[in-house]
């Protein structure tokens, strides 16, 4: 299961009302960085085969088969500090993230 904060909620809703062809969020993640996977996050335009769905709200979160072991359980919040604004992500399956927050790796990697 994908959740939302209430901020990541708001933010992501802001950014839905200004892109009516979206679905809803995509959310994943991606080969990057120096410890191996990054998080992909952007708006949903179509509907994907082999797509979880998670509904919070109204706000409908996808994310694909590959990606689903390695974020089940996540968080999604939106921080702002100061004029820094970002998506903070609570990932239980995190084991070990690189220096610089990039990337991070898992348990079931380090073991193979």
């Amino acid at each position: 299961m994908i959740t939302l904060a209430p901020a990541a909620l708001e933010r992501i809703r802001g950014f839905l009302a200004e892109t009516p062809a979206a679905i809803g969020l995509r959310f994943g993640v991606r080969r990057t960085g120096c410890s191996g996977w990054g998080y992909a996050v952007d708006l949903a335009r179509d509907e994907r085969e082999g797509d979880t769905v998670f509904e919070q709200d109204g706000v409908r979160i996808r994310v694909d088969a590959d990606s689903l072991a390695l974020v089940d359980g996540t968080q999604i919040d939106f921080i702002k500090d100061g004029l820094n604004e970002q998506f903070v992500f609570r990932n239980p399956n995190v084991a070990a993230e690189c220096g610089c927050g990039e990337s991070f790796t898992t348990d079931a990697e380090r073991a193979a």
